[in-house]
């Protein structure tokens, strides 16, 4: 029997008055926050939500995710992360597809309406029975007229509750993937698989009880999830919560809060590096910082030299994915590490590079990296098909090409799948250009990756309209954003008389000129 939620359990036994969270003046300890995720499980029981049952949460980096989360595992039932910047329509069909029973959604801004969305989309979705709304308060009033909230669940709970025991291999919680087929996939990822790879992501970053993990990678996120929360959780750290990058504020807590951890995507250590600040203190934070990680995409090798040449730490890079909870490999300290690599197979895990027919390449030939072990997903949520296809012959097809030199070291050099990866986010163009499709006036759509010197790559739609429609390029970016996620919606159209095809009709992107 295993449920991942025993490693914030275990914790408010050993280190009870232990910090376990800060948020701007917030402290809460081990205690608070177990009791709090007892609270959640209690409050979800007494809905009649059973083992199993899935609950959807869509909540930035404040203390209420980790305390929803592990108060829905702790209940036995599954746990479905949300992306903060859906909109509407993509929250239902996420609701639908993964068979949510309820849902908790932060209220969120006056700019960016979460709870107004997520309320719309649950009353949209039939067999969601409960929706909560998150308010920065328990105790404050919903900013939605008529909404249970948060604290309307957690009043007059235990916060004393009996984890309910879950198989090593039930699933813990259903994360989306985008894929080639434009719908987003549910990988369903196991108790044992995250327990793994939090033990594994414990070792690798040589976490210590008294490290101060600065999170500002969002929790939904498979990377901050696994790699730090859940990490650190296990190990008895303290985690410094941020729910949006800004290079300012991630300087400012690293220095009031003397971190020791920090892990981000490529686009955040270039504005790390670009950021100008007089009061900044560089030797300060040196001499705190032990580690820092990256991972997403690519990190750009200048980028890399400088950072550590400012702040005198190693960032280490790994590789990754959601189907892979997430860790794969890494450039493990014990064994040396390489500028631009993905580093080696971490514990547990098989990786081969295959050529089309999956047969094994040569040593420093291109191949797709393919991958097996504790860490692979059980499969894609009620997708049997497509699940055989990623598991065919018992290994993960990450869609990824990479080659392996001859100390063991992988690179990855290319994609087999059409992706575009946008500031450490997956953007499949297919599910962009059928949004784009549905506008009265775009006839034909090809969504493209461009050249980017902050994320690495931006989203370019290249579009034909129809016979006597126009419309202007702001429009329809317009269109797109109010439509789809804030970080799917093309930054520039390019219009075109037509796209270049193949015999067969298929649009040949190759051969449109970046």
């Amino acid at each position: 029997m295993l449920n991942l939620s025993t490693l914030l359990q275990e914790n408010s036994r050993r280190y009870p008055d232990k910090t376990a969270i800060l948020f701007g003046e917030s402290a809460l300890t081990y205690t608070q926050v177990n009791g709090a995720a007892n609270q959640v499980a209690n409050g979800l029981l007494q809905l009649g939500i059973k083992p199993g049952d899935k609950v959807a949460l869509t909540c930035p980096n404040l203390p209420w995710f980790p305390i929803i989360y592990y108060g829905i595992l702790k209940a036995g039932a599954v746990v479905v992360p949300l992306s903060v910047l859906l909109k509407k329509d993509e929250i239902a069909y996420h609701l639908r597809d993964s068979d949510s029973k309820a849902y908790f959604c932060f209220t969120g801004t006056d700019e960016i309406p979460m709870g107004r969305m997520g309320l719309s989309a649950f009353e949209e979705t039939e067999g969601c029975e409960y929706f909560f709304l998150i308010m920065p308060k328990p105790d404050m009033p919903p900013s939605i007229e008529g909404c249970n909230t948060l604290g309307s669940l957690l009043a007059g709970q235990s916060p004393h509750f009996d984890t309910v025991q879950t198989s090593a291999e039930d699933t813990a919680i259903i994360i989306y993937t985008s894929g080639t087929t434009g719908k987003p996939k549910g990988a369903e990822l196991t108790h044992n698989n995250l327990m793994h790879n939090a033990i594994l992501c414990v070792d690798l970053l040589y976490l210590d009880k008294e490290d101060r993990l600065l999170i500002v990678l969002p929790l939904f996120h498979i990377f901050g999830m696994t790699v730090l929360m859940n990490a650190g959780m296990f190990r008895g750290c303290t985690a410094v919560l941020l729910p949006r990058f800004d290079a300012g504020a991630v300087f400012g807590l690293m220095q009031k809060h003397a971190i020791t951890v920090f892990a981000g995507v490529p686009t955040m250590y270039w504005g790390l590096l670009h950021h100008q600040d007089d009061n900044l203190d560089d030797d300060l934070i040196a001499r705190n910082l032990k580690i820092c990680v990256s991972g997403g995409a690519s990190l750009p090798v200048k980028v890399l030299e400088d950072f550590e040449t400012r702040f005198k730490v190693k960032i280490i890079e790994g590789y990754g994915m959601s189907e892979g909870s997430p860790v794969v490999t890494f450039n493990m300290l014990d064994q040396g590490r390489k500028a631009g690599s993905i580093g080696k197979p971490v514990w547990g895990v098989d990786v081969k590079i295959v050529d089309e027919k999956d047969q094994e390449v040569p040593q420093g030939e291109k191949g797709e990296l393919i991958y097996r072990g504790h860490n692979v997903m059980k499969g894609y949520y009620k997708k049997p098909e497509a699940s055989a296809e990623a598991l065919r012959n018992g290994w993960m097809h990450s869609g990824d090409v990479a080659v392996r030199d001859q100390d063991g070291f992988y690179f990855i050099v290319d994609r087999t799948k059409d992706m575009i990866i946008r500031g450490g986010f997956n953007v499949y163009p297919r599910e962009v250009e059928e949004l784009l499709l549905h506008h009265p006036a775009v006839s034909m759509a090809a969504v493209i990756g461009v050249p980017d010197e902050r994320l690495g790559e931006e989203i370019q739609a290249c579009v034909v309209l129809k016979t006597g429609t126009r419309v202007m390029e702001e429009e329809l970016i317009q269109w797109a954003r109010e439509r789809i996620s804030d970080y799917k919606f093309p930054r520039s159209i390019r219009f075109m008389t037509a796209l270049p095809m193949s015999a067969t009709g298929k649009i040949l992107k190759k051969d449109i000129p970046r």
